[in-house]
């Protein structure tokens, strides 16, 4: 039987006053902790009260009609400590190179509003002689000054070809997708079952384990996403200690090497964890670029994973 989806009333009202409360906050460099104490209190309350709802119900946050399901999503990833702190300094920096530009031009905006959320594409902006509207995809919130900049004046100048460039490169990495993937993934309702039509997860794990960490990684979560990744073929989510795995390589025609460095990849995410510096959100520290290449078949699994994106795209 098909369940039907179901919208929650008011979940966009709520993000609504969620984003403001951002904005507020993120109107200074260091955070006033009363205030963020009690924006992360809202956001657990509001996503609590979703689940309730979906388990009276007897459905999942995947069974929410796409507005609802995609607010679900925001508010739930935003949950996670690393990824608000990671928001509210975007939003901060936004709101500076935002300033700058319009002084820079000779043009004063009253007030500066900045939402980053889930959108569909990449960013939208408006501007009136008093207010600077700014939506930016939640995929950019680990941007570089120079990307945001990009954004910045594609929004309130308009497009050149030079800032296009930046904003797409950075729209194509592995920072932007992994974002992208994390939202997705929340509401996503995944058999977690190891056992794929050809490779089982479990038994790569062990392989890996034993070769590459001398036996004592602890065993995250394992399973096979359906999801269309494209560029991206696994993904580690350190909230859940899961790791997701793209069915294209479960397939008779993909080498088990190939699968292997993919989990290998993901298993290295756990292993070094996320790095801080500045303010900025390093996964792939030169340590992690080093073990990768420990890899037996590095060479030939990149390589492969290239041809599988080139296909793909």
């Amino acid at each position: 039987m098909k369940v039907e989806t179901i919208s929650i009333k008011n979940i966009k009202v709520q993000q609504n006053h969620i984003l403001k409360n951002i904005l507020h906050l993120a109107s200074t460099p260091n955070q006033n902790t009363a205030q963020y104490q009690q924006l992360t209190d809202t956001l657990n309350k509001i996503v609590a009260t979703i689940e309730q709802i979906c388990d009276n119900l007897q459905i999942t946050p995947a069974n929410l009609a796409n507005s609802s399901r995609k607010a679900y999503s925001w508010f739930k990833f935003l949950t996670e400590e690393q990824n608000l702190k990671l928001h509210l300094i975007s939003t901060y920096r936004v709101q500076q190179i935002t300033q700058q530009i319009l002084s820079q031009v000779g043009q004063d905006v009253v007030e500066v509003m900045i939402e980053f959320t889930n959108l569909a594409g990449l960013y939208q902006g408006k501007r009136s002689s008093k207010v600077a509207y700014l939506k930016i995809n939640e995929g950019f919130i680990n941007a570089s000054e120079e990307v945001l900049q990009a954004l910045v004046r594609c929004m309130l100048l308009g497009k050149t070809s030079a800032s296009t460039r930046l904003i797409r490169e950075f729209a194509s990495s592995e920072e932007y997708s992994s974002v992208l993937l994390d939202l997705d993934l929340i509401a996503d309702v995944i058999a977690e079952n190891p056992q794929g039509n050809f490779y089982n997860l479990n038994d790569l794990f062990d392989e890996l384990n034993h070769e590459y960490f001398a036996a004592n990684l602890v065993k995250p979560r394992l399973t096979w996403s359906q999801i269309k990744t494209y560029r991206k073929f696994g993904h580690y989510e350190p909230a859940r200690d899961r790791v997701v795995m793209s069915t294209s390589l479960d397939h008779v025609n993909v080498p088990k090497f190939v699968a292997e460095f993919v989990l290998y990849h993901e298993l290295l995410h756990k292993y070094h964890g996320t790095k801080w510096v500045n303010g900025k959100r390093m996964v792939h520290t030169t340590q992690f670029r080093t073990d990768e290449r420990k890899f037996k078949f590095y060479a030939e699994a990149d390589s492969w994973l290239k041809k599988l994106a080139s296909h793909q795209s």
